[in-house]
């Protein structure tokens, strides 16, 4: 969470010196009271002004929190040079405003994460004999904006007010909270291990190469017919983009992703609907709390002095007129690569990986070949090291790989054309854009690549380079474990030192991309800041793949997928609607923090969301750690248009060609004034983008619809499928995202 505060022993409060010179970025305040003589039902609340509660009215106090037998909290973000918060204390019921008692004294001032004036317990004056004190302490610690960016572009587009709650935003719960009281304590406790169940088929870790295309030309040939059976299968639509006026062509861009806590926007700016500004935070008085959105956060792309480079400043300049949009917002994925990089093209395109063993190509690939897919973009990926163990073994030393080994060069040289043959064969049968999978680390071998796509589709290089040591070691231990060609090798040490060999062959010869059209992602596997270069690079999708490549990395984290718990609707067989929970789904809600913040106690970064639907947000309730909860209205149910409420069984009453269209096609079915399942997937590119792009813990709690999209992502199932995935009431499914691939595992808390 960045820099922390720190504590003075003597009162009990945290400061935030350090934090007042850096600027930009956000605080995550932490306001506590603690006092072990509670007094019957009355409950510590806290009211004052603007923006933290925004009214001095005992009857809209917000409640704090229990965190303990004796410790009640209040948590909120505010930007590091928010206004003076003004505010006190008072006791009083949970759902009631007689009595309430206000604290003695004059007003609390809190600035910068700091409480002002002399430190002092909170005292109550319960009558006149008896006076009631508390502890009052305060945390501040500096949010940063790859964690937590404020953005009103995407809270427009994405954030609407909730039936259940008027804060969109990190939640500052004023819902009186569930009875937790009516469920016994044993019905709750949660052995999380207890809960597993299978996952479905498939589901575990694949080595990736073993997941491409499969040789068909030398099938053909009589080559060597493939036996594992792993092609991967194509899935289209076509996609309904829009275009601008004119094309664009970018001859060099570079893209520097800085660390997470050096990157934000001025302290008080957020983006603006106007590309590439940023304007004062626009503050909204029938809200209580603060627009917060998950979004991108990266810095804007500014133009630099020279014409034909493009780097990122910190502090972008609003005034200039040929500013590069910003890249700050995830929903705003489509509209900076039509802006930034010309309309769609129409053509075929050929990605292809240039960098050295253990350099994450293969894992890249596989993920822009998900992610293309996913999108409705007819993807394949050819993954060379797979020819070439299928023509000539997988037990090949080292000294095949020398560069000075002409018979070794040449057999290599020979299946890259081979399958850059079948990429192409497959291009003109109909597929849009091909991922060929090869360390491409002479200029030879690229210009003998980009001589036979004369005339037949585009090339453009995507070259992975890293300089940590340490993630190198990782990936070369990973490579021994995994990769087919050390599967025989029962001497791990033996193998390591071939692959040390074989690498030092390489990095003797290896020539940098300097020609075409190019992509060099530079230190971006870490996760930790980097570079991204581009060269020359044009059209709709090169900037779509762009955009998504700046916001992925491999930094280990899970995703929890869960449906809301049963609705009323539910029990009913209603489609639709925003109906409340039922009893079951209460108790599923209860079971969900319960997990949550067990399976999430050490993982203070993590985040809550839910779409604005109150079955979603009262399923999330309960959950307590401090967590933001966002909502977003992209995850919102598939809308239902005029059958919304309705059961299929009436549908199939009054309306039965609606019911055969939909039956026949649930993929491209469109509910009359309503959506799609295709329509579901387009909107939800933003979250998809956003989760690759989070480097802590999700927890995401939606609807059945919209969660088979975001599973098919992950699981890199076809869009056929979508429709038809299995995602069952009150289970929890743990995507599990890192260097090795997306595991899965299940947990099922409830019947």
């Amino acid at each position: 969470m960045g820099s922390g505060a720190s504590r003075n022993p003597d009162t009990g409060f945290h400061g935030s010196d350090e934090r007042e010179e850096h600027a930009g970025g956000q605080l995550y305040v932490s306001l506590k009271m603690e006092n072990y003589k509670l007094k019957g039902d009355l409950i510590p609340h806290v009211y004052g002004s603007v923006p933290l509660v925004g009214s001095w009215d005992s009857s809209k106090a917000l409640s704090m929190e229990r965190e303990s037998a004796s410790m009640w909290e209040l948590s909120f973000v505010v930007p590091p040079n928010h206004e003076t918060l003004d505010f006190k204390f008072l006791l009083k019921p949970k759902n009631s405003n007689v009595p309430h008692i206000v604290e003695e004294g004059p007003n609390r001032l809190l600035t910068r994460g700091t409480l002002q004036g002399d430190a002092r317990l909170a005292l109550f004056k319960l009558n006149a004999d008896q006076v009631l004190e508390y502890r009052v302490f305060i945390k501040a610690d500096r949010v940063s904006p790859f964690d937590l960016a404020a953005s009103w572009r995407a809270y427009q587009e994405n954030l609407q007010t909730s039936t259940v709650r008027g804060i969109p935003d990190v939640s500052i719960s004023s819902v009186p909270e569930m009875n937790v009281e009516n469920v016994s304590s044993a019905s709750l406790e949660l052995d999380i291990e207890h809960y597993v169940v299978p996952a479905p088929p498939n589901s575990g870790l694949v080595y990736a190469a073993n997941m491409t295309e499969t040789p068909r030309s030398m099938t053909r040939a009589g080559v060597f017919s493939n036996t594992d059976g792993s092609g991967s299968s194509s899935h289209s639509y076509k996609d309904g983009g829009a275009s601008t006026d004119r094309p664009v062509t970018i001859k060099k861009m570079e893209v520097i992703v800085p660390e997470p806590s050096k990157a934000y926007p001025p302290s008080g700016m957020v983006e603006s609907k106007s590309v590439g500004t940023f304007s004062p935070f626009q503050k909204q008085d029938s809200h209580r709390g603060l627009f917060v959105d998950r979004g991108v956060g990266s810095p804007t792309l500014v133009k630099s002095a020279s014409a034909t480079t493009f780097t990122i400043g910190p502090e972008p300049n609003s005034a200039a007129k040929n500013s590069m949009p910003a890249a700050a917002g995830a929903v705003a994925a489509a509209a900076v690569a039509d802006q930034m990089l010309g309309p769609k093209e129409d053509m075929h395109l050929a990605i292809v990986l240039v960098g050295l063993p253990a350099r994450g190509k293969t894992f890249t690939a596989a993920k822009l070949t998900r992610y293309l897919r996913w999108l409705g973009h007819d993807t394949k990926h050819f993954n060379v090291g797979k020819y070439r163990r299928l023509k000539h073994g997988a037990n090949l030393n080292a000294d095949f790989f020398r560069g000075d080994n002409s018979e070794g060069m040449g057999a290599r040289n020979e299946v890259a054309a081979l399958a850059m043959e079948d990429m192409i064969a497959w291009m003109q049968e109909g597929g849009q854009v091909g991922i060929f999978d090869a360390t491409n680390s002479t200029k030879e071998r690229r210009n003998m690549l980009m001589k036979m796509a004369e005339g037949k589709c585009k090339i453009i290089f995507l070259e992975t380079l890293c300089n940590d040591r340490q993630i190198i070691e990782r990936n070369i231990r990973l490579k021994i474990q995994q990769s087919p060609d050390y599967a025989e090798e029962p001497d791990f040490e033996a193998g390591y030192q071939d692959f040390k060999t074989r690498l030092d062959n390489y990095e003797k010869i290896y020539e940098p991309v300097e020609e075409g059209s190019y992509i060099k992602m530079i230190d971006m596997v870490s996760g930790h800041g980097g570079q991204i270069q581009v060269n020359n690079i044009s059209g709709y999708l090169p900037g779509r793949i762009v955009f998504f490549l700046v916001n992925t990395h491999l930094t280990p984290r899970p995703i929890l997928l869960t449906r809301h718990g049963e609705s009323r609707d539910n029990v009913r067989g209603r489609i639709g609607g925003d109906p409340e929970l039922s009893d079951a789904g209460e108790l599923y809600a209860k079971k969900l923090a319960n997990f949550v913040e067990k399976r999430l106690k050490n993982e203070r970064a993590a985040s809550i969301w839910t779409s604005t639907l109150q079955r979603s947000i009262l399923t999330a309730n309960p959950i307590a750690g401090g967590f933001p909860k966002i909502q977003w209205r992209a995850l919102d149910e598939i809308n239902a248009g005029i059958f919304d409420g309705m059961t299929y069984e009436e549908i199939k009453k009054n309306k039965p060609e609606e019911y055969d269209s939909r039956k026949k096609d649930k993929l491209r079915y469109r509910y009359p004034r309503g959506e799609s399942y295709l329509d579901v997937i387009q909107r939800l590119e933003p979250v998809i983008i956003e989760l690759e792009r989070q480097r802590a813990p999700v927890v995401v709690v939606s609807h059945q619809a919209v969660l088979r999209a975001l599973y098919a992502y992950f699981a890199d199932r076809p869009l056929k499928e979508i429709p038809h995935i299995e995602m069952p009431l009150h289970t929890i499914i743990e995507i599990q995202m890192g260097v090795t691939g997306v595991q899965e595992k299940r947990y099922k808390l409830m019947d």
